[in-house]
């Protein structure tokens, strides 16, 4: 997302290429929600906002968040993590 002194805008379509993958997601507030999947993104009619709902890792549950309130993505590599049976 970073393009030299210049930051994207987390928009609809960039949304869209991190669905199935597994981020930390920056909030517009400064916090930040590690290791969560993207699962798919959804429209609200009543609202007239998308969502992402995202589920958290080994979690069964999910969040919904505002696309509106995302700031940026980070791309995780779960290579990296060590895992136990």
């Amino acid at each position: 997302m970073w393009n030299g002194e210049k930051m994207e805008k987390f928009g609809l379509n960039t949304a869209r290429s991190f669905l199935g993958r597994n981020v930390n997601l920056h909030l517009k507030d400064g916090s930040v929600i590690i290791n969560v999947r993207f699962a798919e993104i959804k429209k609200d009619e009543f609202r007239r906002q998308n969502f992402v709902t995202c589920i958290p890792f080994r979690d069964r549950d999910t969040l919904r968040i505002p696309l509106k309130n995302i700031a940026w993505a980070e791309l995780l590599n779960l290579n990296f993590f060590p895992t136990s049976g």
